[in-house]
């Protein structure tokens, strides 16, 4: 037998056996992710009626429930007393449930456990959960999962194991978030280039924001196997609001293009990295990826920029106008 024969058939064994050449074959990685919505019944529901909440819902929902993807809404109950709305309000909220979904709390105004203290944040936290434990109950469902305002979790330690000794003994499970586009950052721009009819600038949006979700989805997976080894079920935050009711679709499917399904947060939240210890405190809220990397001495580093000029315009629609 000739010595390439030889080699080939030797070659030919590795592969077979599995061994080192053969651990050089990409494996498919088994990405999950859990979708949550916050500021229900929608981020800007102080500039909507009733009617345009109820419909942003149901496009929100609709397409949810037709591509069988889980996902639990995060409620603002202050943002359901608006006179002579009130009940369409709550309606929409209802239509999560109707429509197999599950709601959480999200303090009654949004309020920042870093700003108004602890003993106003538990007020809050009260107040939040009153409308949306009736409608749970309507469906025979029990309130169970709490979303930190701004991913504010206290400016110190004490603070912060106070706060979760709090929500345990009101039966919650905190809902950290893995993966976040920044969908907010966008919305008001969006809702005024629809305002406008400008579809040139709508479409402009909709690109960048799948573009640069696109880029924070591989960060977070390269971050996660630096500081993890592995990557864990995500979790991604989500708003009530047009982009997401008009093109989550379209999000669902750069997920789908990354290699993920979709799952309960309940599933999520079964990952072991969710026990991982977790220290982190400060001004600003972030991501528990960003928790991880901190208590574990790895600060991270090399996140994707924000597009500027999204940025820009939604600073200018927030000044006074002449």
């Amino acid at each position: 037998m000739k010595l390439r024969d030889i080699l080939l058939i030797a070659v030919s064994g590795l592969w077979l056996l599995g061994g080192p050449l053969a651990a050089q074959t990409p494996q498919k990685v088994d990405r999950q992710v859990a979708i949550t919505i916050d500021d229900l019944p929608a981020g800007a529901a102080n500039l909507m009626t009733a009617a345009d909440i109820t419909n942003m819902t149901t496009r929100l929902l609709t397409t949810l429930r037709d591509q069988k993807v889980p996902a639990v809404g995060f409620v603002n109950e202050k943002k359901l007393f608006k006179p002579g709305e009130v009940d369409a309000r709550i309606g929409a909220l209802r239509m999560w449930l109707d429509y197999g979904f599950e709601l959480g709390n999200h303090t009654s105004s949004h309020a920042s456990l870093n700003r108004v203290g602890l003993k106003a944040w538990e007020d809050e936290v009260i107040q939040g959960e009153n409308v949306t434990r009736l409608l749970l109950a309507e469906h025979h469902m029990q309130l169970r999962y709490f979303r930190h305002p701004y991913l504010d979790t206290g400016r110190d330690l004490e603070t912060r194991r106070k706060a979760e000794e709090f929500l345990i003994d009101r039966g919650y499970h905190i809902a950290p978030i893995t993966l976040d586009a920044w969908d907010w950052m966008y919305a008001p721009v969006y809702d005024d280039a629809k305002k406008r009819n400008d579809m040139k600038l709508q479409g402009d949006l909709v690109k960048s924001y799948l573009s640069y979700s696109d880029s924070v989805f591989a960060y977070a997976e390269q971050l996660s196997k630096q500081i993890m080894g592995y990557e864990p079920k995500q979790i991604i935050l989500l708003h009530g609001n047009n982009l997401e009711a008009e093109h989550i679709g379209e999000l669902l499917d750069v997920l789908r293009k990354r290699g993920y399904r979709f799952i309960s947060l309940e599933d999520a939240l079964g990952d072991q990295a969710y026990s991982l210890p977790d220290t982190y405190v400060g001004e600003e809220g972030t991501g528990w990826l960003d928790h991880w990397a901190i208590a574990m001495g790895k600060p991270p580093h090399g996140a994707p920029e924000f597009p500027q000029w999204v940025i820009d315009r939604a600073k200018s629609l927030r000044q006074p106008q002449p």
